[in-house]
């Protein structure tokens, strides 16, 4: 990257930098937000007592209608207000959910909080990389743009982290507390079970090592030869929480731990918040209001003031074009690029990333893997989407858009088709985590990002933001379907006894085929073409 020069003839590549990485903090918290229900929802359930079946499902799939709300009307806002103010909105409602969700009374007011986070999702899903795209230069868009997507990848890696921290916290409760609750309460725990908890938690006993142990002390285990177990075989307390709370023990986790989970929100949303209040506005958009000394000042400031003049004639010309009316987009010649624009949000979907982003952990369990590995497992995954998310970051504005989304749907479909054949055959070896990483490698590079920044160039500026909240909608709509979905397959007497839970995998595998030949046949490139060029080439289009 050049210095930081910020004078109005060379502008400053380091400025757009900055307020790129500012409005992709909106990507972090939508990372941060959905993330953070699986390392809560346990211990949720234990402290409301919530219904397996229904309760504590809602509880976790709550924000989803947020996001659909928030998709829904931050394309409009984004529209009538501007860019940044829908963000500065979406960190309000992000600081709003966090304190709220750490200090409800009842699982009404959490899932009410969790709604109100849901909708600051959906609006930062769309508007962040809107913004970043209408403020890039357009040799370095895609890079900008794909900022957002690390962005969120970021914020998953990073609630997974505090997660931990913050249920690790719980497991430093005083063993003859832990003691005294299960002598108050007359309980004996069985020496098997214990076992089997020691087996997942340590690394240096194993499962016949445990079992010995335990039924030296008997078949039953007292309260105080329970501690003194802790103490020998270096067990902590929450290894052994669920078969605790099984004699009306709760830990740490389950009365205050979750509410810091949900509350430690609130710390990069206020730093959105205060850093938001220090950017510009989109010149597009100040341009369209009549603002254009503004714009060309912004214009000016990113990337000097000969690009500003040539730039803003050009976002002249193309809105001069525009009817303004979200029915644009469904003129022959444009409704191709709603077409494009849904399709390439839903089969973002539906190729099965949320399945091992929500259910990555039972996964792995199914795979023959304990607890402790399957969440150090988990967290390989999120390392691999963090990691190749910085490949597509660095390849999309040299190899193109349309190069990384087919060699990533070709390589996904691969990988998902290979786990496919190892479920149905019940293999578990590591060859098998190779092809889950490889996949998620495949999305991080490619799928993920790429599709943002497609659906943040395609449409015309005047309606961007309502357009890319109808493709949005979608995207969210096909979210929670997969995420509904899945569980009914894996868990379907008729298709496990077909397919041996291999079925999910094909069919995610085939819709990375579909994918692959939409892309091949329909998406145009827009490498290294302005915002206006690509605005010009849908409304010029004769094919």
């Amino acid at each position: 990257m050049s210095n930081d020069i910020a004078g109005r003839e060379t502008g400053s590549l380091s400025y757009v930098v900055m307020i790129s990485i500012v409005a992709a903090l909106g990507g972090l918290l939508f990372g941060y937000d959905t993330g953070v229900i699986a390392g809560g929802i346990g211990f949720l359930q234990r402290h409301f007592e919530l219904d397996p079946a229904g309760q504590k499902g809602w509880a976790a799939a709550s924000a989803l209608v947020g996001c659909v709300i928030g998709v829904s009307v931050a394309g409009l806002m984004s529209d009538w207000l501007g860019r940044k103010k829908v963000l500065i909105f979406s960190a309000i409602l992000f600081l709003v959910s966090a304190v709220g969700s750490a200090l409800p009374e009842s699982i009404r007011q959490f899932i009410i909080y969790r709604i109100i986070g849901g909708v600051g999702v959906g609006a930062a899903s769309i508007t962040s990389p809107m913004y970043i795209a209408e403020i890039s230069p357009a040799r370095i868009r895609g890079r900008l743009v794909s900022l957002n997507q690390f962005a969120i990848v970021t914020g998953f890696l990073v609630v997974y982290l505090a997660n931990f921290f913050i249920a690790g916290y719980g497991t430093r409760i005083d063993r003859g507390l832990v003691a005294g609750h299960i002598a108050e309460h007359g309980a004996a725990l069985d020496s098997v079970a214990v076992a089997r908890f020691i087996d997942d938690s340590s690394e240096d006993i194993d499962a016949e090592a445990a079992l010995a142990f335990t039924t030296d002390k008997g078949p039953e285990l007292t309260a105080e030869s329970v501690v003194g177990l802790l103490a020998e075989c270096k067990v902590e307390v929450a290894a052994l929480d669920v078969e605790l709370a099984g004699y009306g023990i709760d830990s740490w986790c389950v009365g205050k731990g979750w509410r810091w989970m949900f509350g430690s929100e609130s710390l990069p949303a206020v730093l959105l918040l205060v850093l938001l209040f220090a950017v510009p506005e989109s010149p597009r958009w100040l341009t369209k209001r009549g603002h254009s000394g503004k714009a060309l000042s912004i214009l000016s400031r990113v990337d000097g003031s000969e690009y500003a003049e040539r730039e803003l004639a050009d976002i002249k010309n193309a809105i001069a074009m525009e009817s303004g009316s979200i029915g644009q987009l469904f003129q022959p010649r444009m409704r191709i690029v709603l077409v494009i624009g849904i399709a390439l949000a839903v089969l973002q979907q539906v190729t099965g990333i949320n399945v091992f982003l929500y259910f990555g952990t039972e996964i792995f369990k199914k795979m023959g893997s304990g607890t402790n590995a399957a969440l150090l497992q988990t967290v390989v995954v999120g390392a691999v989407n963090l990691g190749f998310t910085v490949v597509a970051i660095r390849t999309v504005d040299r190899l193109g858009r349309r190069p990384l989304m087919m060699i990533g749907s070709a390589g996904m479909g691969v990988c998902l088709a290979a786990m496919g054949l190892a479920a149905y055959f019940g293999r578990t070896e590591v060859w098998l985590l190779l092809f889950i990483l490889g996949y998620i490698a495949c999305f991080a590079m490619s799928v993920g990002p790429v599709t943002w920044v497609i659906l943040s160039e395609i449409f015309p500026t005047s309606i961007r933001g309502r357009a890319m909240g109808i493709a949005t909608v979608f995207l969210w709509v096909a979210n929670y379907i997969i995420s509904q979905t899945f569980p009914m397959m894996d868990e379907s007497r008729w298709l496990v006894a077909k397919f041996h839970h291999g079925f999910p995998f094909w069919l995610y595998g085939g819709f990375c085929a579909v994918l692959l030949v939409f892309v091949m046949r329909f998406v145009p490139e827009t490498k290294g073409k302005s915002l206006e060029e690509i605005e010009k080439f849908w409304m010029t289009r004769t094919g």
